[in-house]
């Protein structure tokens, strides 16, 4: 009898074996558009997935389930999603059992009209539900169709995300903007500014530099607003919680030895913030500060809070403190009204700054903001001359910068092989210069390594491992 039983064990075991043999692996597919916080979101989800027993798959036609995390920030990125997102729909007709799920920024401005859409969709939820989606993904499976772009308390992040580089992490600090930028969805989309706790951020870097993770950038969509909403004050009144504060709390993780943040407002850029930047080893010499336009009446038409003038001054106490520190900006052309002459004096900020890149962009109307329904619209052929011409400034002014770094030596951060050439390896400089050089990658990632700048572009660098 015992004979009998145990032989019907091992041939229950066997037909398990085989079944699970037959059967494939589930896998995964992320497509991430947009900013830095969207592929901090993405590596969260990713993280949740693979908890989940998910595969990741470099092809989404191999995945099962697929992730689109969007961006609507610009037209182009949103007309990108809905034509990535019209192939996995056709599939999806001949394979019913493929999970198609859009989240981000389209999915919290669209919600239940991206189902109207594309009705083959699962799952649709906004950036602030990405800690969910495991919940969500359950709902899902159970065969509903499900919407989740409500405002929430975004919980604490307590998810191990699964990261694209092995050397250099992003770190959410605060989520959401409060400002009211005329132009800008962001708002609408990422709901209020919520901080995250000192001591929760530590915590998730410590565990970075017990990873081996060499360099950490600090994130928010208005990151100079961190702790605002947080309870507490310091004797004088002021916020017991600001981001530079929390520079001095973090500064000295064990392993971490490069800090960085982004992205910062104008309006609550402060002497403090750069003082504590110069003081602090770890903090790299590279602030990314959007100005937006040169021109004052557009500065105000956009809501933003600051003068050209005010925006001038940061830069010369940047400069003060560190006269050798790389700034890069954000900058919009074609804001509805802007004249040739507001124009132009964008141009001549950019040339009188000297800036080591700026990310240039057309103005393009977005749904639910002040601007997009202003008459004073400029035509296409206006902007696209513009954009044209504010990147040929750009390039100009960021190789001029270059030209510091010839004959010198620079501190390089390895990250990866460069991939058009696989002699070489890349890495960043302090001031974050995309830098190549010969080398192993086996060998040389993660490592810090002296380099002589040989050769110089516009936003690039080549030099020799010393």
């Amino acid at each position: 009898m015992l004979y009998n039983s145990w032989l019907r064990l091992k041939t229950y075991i066997f037909y398990c074996l085989q079944f699970a043999m037959t059967v494939k692996p589930r896998r995964y597919h992320i497509t991430t558009f947009g900013c830095q916080m969207n592929k901090a979101d993405s590596e969260r989800m990713a993280g949740i997935l693979e908890n989940m027993g998910f595969e990741f798959s470099e092809d989404p036609n191999e995945a099962s389930l697929i992730l689109y995390n969007t961006c609507t920030i610009r037209d182009n990125a949103e007309q990108r999603v809905y034509s990535n997102l019209g192939r996995q729909a056709h599939r999806k007709r001949q394979e019913p059992g493929l999970t198609l799920v859009v989240a981000g920024c389209v999915a919290q401005q669209e919600g239940e009209a991206l189902l109207r859409r594309v009705p083959e969709l699962d799952l649709v939820m906004g950036p602030q539900h990405a800690n969910r989606l495991e919940d969500l993904l359950e709902q899902v499976f159970e065969g509903n169709q499900v919407v989740a772009t409500e405002a929430v308390e975004i919980m604490e992040d307590i998810t191990k995300p699964r990261r694209d580089s092995k050397v250099t992490a992003w770190v959410n600090v605060i989520y959401g903007c409060n400002e009211r930028c005329t132009y800008c969805v962001v708002p609408n989309v990422r709901g209020v500014e919520q901080s995250r706790m000192p001591e929760a951020i530590r915590a998730e870097m410590e565990d970075l530099g017990r990873q081996g993770y060499k360099e950490v950038t600090l994130l928010g969509q208005n990151i100079d607003a961190y702790g605002r909403d947080l309870p507490g004050t310091k004797p004088d009144g002021s916020h017991q919680h600001t981001l530079t504060d929390l520079l001095y709390f973090v500064q000295d993780v064990p392993g971490v030895d490069r800090l960085r943040f982004a992205t910062s407002h104008p309006r609550y850029f402060t002497e403090r913030l750069i003082k504590a930047c110069a003081e602090l080893p770890q903090v790299c010499e590279h602030f990314h500060i959007p100005f937006q336009s040169g021109d004052n009446d557009i500065l105000k038409a956009m809501s933003r809070g600051y003068t050209q003038e005010k925006y001038r001054r940061i830069i010369d106490t940047i400069r003060r403190y560190m006269p050798d520190a790389s700034i890069t900006a954000d900058a919009i052309v074609g804001f509805p009204g802007e004249t040739e002459a507001q124009f132009e004096k964008t141009l001549k900020l950019i040339e009188d700054v000297g800036f080591d890149l700026v990310n240039t962009a057309a103005y393009s109307p977005r749904p639910g903001t002040p601007a997009a329904l202003w008459e004073n619209q400029l035509s296409e052929e206006v902007k696209a001359d513009r954009l044209q011409r504010i990147n040929h400034v750009v390039t100009t002014t960021a190789m001029e910068r270059s030209q510091r770094y010839f004959g010198r030596t620079e501190e390089v951060l390895v990250e990866a092989q460069n991939l058009k050439d696989s002699t070489q390896v890349m890495g960043r400089t302090r001031g974050n210069r995309l830098t190549f050089f010969k080398g192993d990658i086996a060998e040389l990632a993660g490592k810090m390594v002296r380099v002589k700048i040989t050769d110089i572009r516009a936003f690039s660098l080549t030099g020799e491992m010393l």
